[in-house]
């Protein structure tokens, strides 16, 4: 087999989805072409050399945005090189459960009794094998393998060729990855997710569906901008970014929504980013502030609002007229609020420290109390206002936090930090802040509760405990959108009609939202 011909997934089954990033697979191409070659002297080593060491701080407990962050510093990569360390961290640390199973089946040492830098170094080079059929194989294994000499690794570097080598005679062969006999087990190990995780899909969704949510959750998520309105349209918008060479589509369902493709660099140097013309909103996101309703002259309270999205959201659709309180129990956090709202020229939105699940009948908490970082500079006006929640609101968002189980694709380690336990956790928190913040909703006003997660704990089962123990409230709207598939499961209106009815557009975050009417 040539080494640069297409390679088959062996580990795909039936309906499942490879781990085959379509947006890296040029910019991976490149730099192996350049520099795969034992005689290459390092070219191309640099983006794997990041990814290697973010990929070692990952499992030391580090998150990965910040690793890959602080590495590039170390480091800097311009262009494709940067674009191709980002991959090959974040899709190999998505894929980990999935390489640890080649590991434990090529090599004599399990995967879990590797010496760490050898394991990470082994999930580096096995992640091209299998994430791109346009890698010559070659480039794969002679850059791990001057990676390991470079590393540290030298007496371990025929470990890294005999292994990598092991592998690709496999597919040669036409063998492929030995999955468990249990369903959950074997989609846990084909799609690299948790035990539980997987079982808990197939008790959500048919099997095609839970397959095609893991599948979701591997590919990296598209790059979705929101325009702003208020400083001029979405086709004008549109026209500029193809001027400047960004290719850029509208999404169908969203009236300010549009998706870039390709690469586009410093999102800071595309037009209309000093203007605030727009700012990064993934698609499923944009479907929350409509769903509130604002109005112009209305007083709406968006708690847990960092880092302000949706609050820049809400004040766009009433046309900066009115009040938009962003709470947040974090001041620093909230500076991230005043900064994007400066940008966009928005004046309506104030922002409060606070702690939503204490604020109906309580003084509002210290920045120390709400369990904010010392030191930290004052958010935005009024923060230390007495008494602002006084009065009430004419619509409520809360954007709980949740498990985050619909972000998994942009959030590559989060699969391997969240577990049942902390489920439990945020549940409670999250009925402490729909009890909490309910009071403050005037008669008659809406509600919307929304997360970005997939568990019906944390969804729709929470919004009917709390419809069942508050009978004189009223739900008029509740839907879930699961990666890549659009609503699923509770994605109806009230007379029954699907989300999807009016254009939802593929791919995006998995959310779920749910509108509750406050009695008269």
């Amino acid at each position: 087999m040539s080494p640069s011909a297409p390679r088959p997934n062996p580990a795909k089954a039936p309906g499942a989805t490879q781990p085959r990033p379509e947006a890296a697979r040029a910019a991976t191409a490149r730099a192996a072409t350049d520099g795969g070659g034992a005689t290459g002297a390092g070219i191309g080593l640099a983006p794997r050399q990041v990814a290697w060491q973010v990929l070692q701080a990952v499992a030391a407990g580090a998150y990965a945005d910040g690793a890959l962050e602080r590495e590039l510093q170390r480091q800097p990569l311009m262009g494709q090189d940067r674009a191709l360390a980002t991959e090959l961290a974040y899709g190999a640390i998505r894929q980990r459960r999935l390489l640890d199973a080649w590991l434990d089946q090529l090599g004599k040492v399990p995967a879990e009794r590797q010496p760490p830098k050898l394991r990470w170094l082994l999930h580096l080079g096995l992640y091209q094998l299998l994430a791109s059929d346009r890698v010559p194989a070659s480039a794969a294994v002679s850059t791990s393998v001057e990676l390991a000499k470079r590393g540290g690794l030298t007496r371990l570097a025929p470990v890294v060729n005999g292994l990598l080598r092991s592998f690709l005679r496999q597919q040669e062969a036409g063998g492929g990855l030995v999955l468990p006999a249990d369903p959950a087990l074997a989609l846990a190990q084909r799609q690299s997710l948790p035990d539980w995780l997987a079982q808990a899909l197939l008790a959500w969704l048919p099997a095609p569906q839970a397959e095609a949510f893991a599948g979701a959750c591997n590919r990296p998520p598209s790059l979705d901008l929101r325009c702003n309105p208020l400083r001029g349209s979405r086709d004008q918008l549109l026209a500029d970014l193809r001027a400047a060479g960004v290719a850029a589509e509208p999404l169908a369902g969203l009236p300010q929504g549009l998706v870039l493709g390709g690469r586009s660099g410093d999102l800071r140097q595309l037009p209309g980013y000093a203007e605030g013309r727009w700012c990064v909103q993934d698609r499923s996101a944009q479907r929350i502030a409509p769903l509130v309703d604002p109005q112009p002259g209305e007083r709406i309270l968006d708690a847990c609002a960092a880092p302000g999205g949706k609050s820049t959201h809400l004040a766009e659709l009433m046309g900066d007229r009115g009040e938009v309180v962003a709470l947040d129990r974090s001041a620093a956090r909230l500076q991230r609020v005043g900064r994007n709202l400066e940008r966009l020229g928005l004046t309506c939105i104030q922002t409060r420290v606070g702690d939503g699940t204490q604020l109906a009948g309580r003084p509002e908490p210290t920045p120390s109390q709400a369990g904010d970082e010392p030191g930290a500079s004052s958010p935005g006006p009024g923060a230390g206002d007495d008494d602002w929640w006084q009065g009430g609101f004419d619509r409520i968002l809360v954007d709980a936090p949740c498990s985050g189980l619909g972000t998994l694709a942009r959030h590559a380690d989060a699969r391997w930090r969240i577990g049942p336990a902390a489920i439990d956790g945020l549940v409670v928190l999250q009925r402490q802040l729909l009890e909490g913040l309910a009071p403050l909703l005037r008669p008659g006003g809406r509600l919307v509760y929304a997360t970005c997660t997939v568990h019906p704990r944390e969804n729709g089962e929470l919004i009917a405990a709390f419809l069942a123990s508050h009978p004189d409230w009223q739900l008029l709207e509740s839907w879930q959108l699961w990666p890549g598939q659009g609503p699923a499961g509770e994605a109806a209106g009230p007379a029954g009609e699907g989300l999807g009815a009016g254009g939802n557009p593929s791919g995006g975050d998995g959310f779920f939202a749910a509108a509750l009417q406050a009695p008269l």
